[in-house]
């Protein structure tokens, strides 16, 4: 978290590379990252691991154009929201990410970080977020990217005014996807 809240964002590249490193050398097959701000250093470093990263953007780029959407709202830490990191992956699919006005965008960070991280999940926050889909439902918006672990806890679908692309599960499934694939005889 050290180098994530100084923007240290080579870091936190060098930080999952070892790791990658480490689970090439037990015998892994490919890596995934479940926390979304960190796919900003990975994005420096994803081209030197000795295995490939299941990218955690990428899975929900590709379920929001699976489903025909164009726009598509994004909430998670300010580091994420204020990042390249959906923004590119949802650009080259052709959609347009929208992220929370600035003061929208402090408040929802300062409560992932201040509440959710920590398994406190009150009516107050989970209403907070819902105000902030429905601002984007407003704007057009198709569908909201959960683009932190901790907010599928806090929303549901039903909760939501908009579908949801719960960026924790997508990224899970794809793994499951994925390892299937490998374990397949050839």
């Amino acid at each position: 978290m050290k180098a994530i809240e100084a923007e240290d964002w080579p870091t936190v590249g060098r930080l999952l590379l070892e790791s990658a490193g480490k689970l090439a050398r037990v015998g892994a097959a490919f890596a995934i990252c479940p926390d979304n701000t960190a796919h900003q250093g990975l994005d420096l470093v994803r081209a030197q691991s000795p295995i490939p990263w299941l990218h955690i953007a990428e899975e929900i780029a590709a379920l929001a154009a699976e489903r025909g959407y164009r726009k598509v709202g994004l909430l998670g830490t300010r580091w994420l929201m204020e990042g390249p990191v959906y923004p590119t992956a949802l650009s080259a699919r052709g959609i347009v990410c929208e992220i929370p006005e600035r003061e929208v965008r402090q408040q929802i960070s300062t409560l992932i970080m201040g509440e959710l991280v920590f398994g406190r999940f009150a009516t107050s926050t989970r209403e907070y977020f819902l105000q902030a889909i429905q601002v984007f439902h407003r704007s057009g918006c198709e569908a909201v990217i959960l683009g932190c672990t901790e907010i599928p806890l806090l929303i549901r679908a039903e909760d939501s005014v908009l579908p949801i692309l719960d960026s924790t599960r997508t990224l899970a499934r794809a793994a499951l996807r994925e390892a299937a694939v490998i374990a397949v005889p050839k």
